[in-house]
């Protein structure tokens, strides 16, 4: 893990330089050096992190073990879904945690040398107009077509987030209790019944419109995505969802 051997940045130019040089560094191990990248997320090892450096260079490590760490920490464990995903749709993973992380790390160089408003939000339209690191991975650095009243990078968590039902059901994972928009099949009546009576596998708090649930493709069971810690984003990239306990069951066999 990095001890920040590299000049410490202090005004806006430094941090968005500091954040040009981690994010090339992310970029190159997510498209160049994958298959290196690959190899040393081993999910027999320990929590492993990706961090991009100042230099433009990558290193898979374990988190520093000070508490608070010297500068914000990126994705714990990235390794251990390594087997469990497709290859493309893990890297897609990767690069949507390395994005926040490089946002972290420059507002937390921003609140460290006291950025005001103006330039705190000078930084972010510098950082803003370079693709994310996400979409650099997966080919889509076209901007959003659908709804866009806003300009900055919330644009592709909103579009990401007006998709999200129905593109997942093209993979397979059920994410989000069925609505009871559809009367010409006749199954109206039924999907009402499911809806009504849904409740967490986890928790077993009956189902709510404002959260964010996920079906088990196993057991067929709906869950809280923060009862089994799957957030929307992450449910994008998973093929079949298998709850901890299906999990749990194929691991014992």
């Amino acid at each position: 893990m990095e001890g920040i051997p590299h000049p410490i940045p202090r005004t806006v130019e430094e941090v968005f330089q500091d954040f040009k040089g981690r994010r090339a560094g992310l970029i190159k191990a997510l498209t160049l050096d994958v298959d290196k990248f690959y190899q040393q997320c081993d999910p027999e090892k320990e929590n492993l992190c990706l961090y991009g450096l100042p230099n433009e260079t990558w290193e898979v490590n374990l988190p520093v073990e000070e508490v608070p760490p010297e500068l914000p920490e990126p994705a714990l464990g990235i390794n251990f879904a390594r087997d469990g995903m497709q290859e493309k749709d893990w890297l897609s993973l990767v690069a949507v945690h390395s994005d926040s992380w490089l946002l972290a790390v420059a507002f937390y160089f921003g609140a460290r040398f006291g950025f005001g408003k103006n330039e705190r939000k000078r930084l972010f339209q510098m950082i803003n107009d370079l693709p994310t690191i996400f979409e650099v991975v997966t080919g889509n650095v076209k901007q959003p077509k659908d709804q866009s009243a806003t300009q900055n990078s919330s644009k592709s968590k909103s579009s990401g987030k007006t998709s999200r039902q129905s593109e997942p059901q093209t993979k397979g994972v059920k994410m989000s209790p069925p609505k009871k928009e559809d009367d010409e099949s006749g199954e109206e009546e039924e999907e009402e019944d499911d809806e009504q009576g849904a409740t967490c596998g986890a928790c077993g708090d009956n189902y709510g419109t404002d959260e964010f649930w996920i079906c088990c493709d196993i057991c067929e069971r709906w869950f809280h995505g923060k009862c089994v810690k799957i957030t929307p984003a992450k449910a994008e990239h998973i093929k079949q969802y298998k709850c901890p306990s299906c999990s749990n069951k194929r691991s014992r066999v």
